[in-house]
């Protein structure tokens, strides 16, 4: 699907500069305007190829917003794609950044803004719980997947564990659940 024209680079990065200029929170904040702007209204990827995307972005190095954005240019444009994309979703931050940097004192003394980014915390929370529903309507291994995903998100809430870690123990039971499956030691 990679497609080099000028109109698709420049939609990679308006969409990806959209993308990195409106969402507070970080990486996993980013996921349900990643997956609505990608998958649902330019259809660049399938929600299949989000969640794969989530795993690879989440367990190699770097920001999760980069990684993602470097992956769905790279499908859609190529190495040109890639990087277009992975500029338009960074750059908002670093204009953010730099100006927020010469008024620092100033902003961490208004009251107001410290209001306003409580308030943003708090959607934050809602735009990421809105993604965990929508992913896991995708997870397809039925009570098994239900108990692995709570079983993962008790343990990374209670405990200070990296999540790559826990996607490679993740991946560990999968398989072995498909190892005891195949020679018949448990059921579905």
């Amino acid at each position: 699907m990679k497609n080099n024209s000028i109109n698709s680079i420049v939609q990679l990065f308006v969409t990806f500069f959209k993308i990195g200029l409106f969402t507070f929170g970080g990486g996993y904040a980013m996921i349900p305007l990643i997956q609505k702007e990608t998958v649902e209204n330019k259809k660049w990827i399938n929600q299949e190829e989000m969640l794969d995307m989530i795993a690879i972005a989440e367990s190699t190095p770097g920001v999760m917003a980069v990684n993602s954005a470097t992956f769905i240019g790279y499908r859609v444009g190529g190495f040109i794609g890639a990087t277009v994309a992975t500029i338009g979703v960074t750059l908002p931050s670093f204009i953010i950044i730099c100006i927020i940097s010469s008024f620092i004192v100033q902003f961490r003394e208004n009251k107001w803004i410290s209001y306003a980014f409580q308030g943003i915390s708090a959607g934050v929370v809602v735009l990421l719980i809105n993604a965990v529903t929508k992913l896991n309507k995708q997870n397809k291994s039925g009570i098994f997947g239900i108990i692995l995903t709570l079983s993962a998100f008790i343990v990374s809430s209670l405990l200070n564990i990296n999540v790559v870690v826990i996607l490679l123990i993740a991946a560990i039971v999968g398989i072995l659940k498909y190892i005891l499956r195949k020679k018949d030691i448990i059921g579905k």
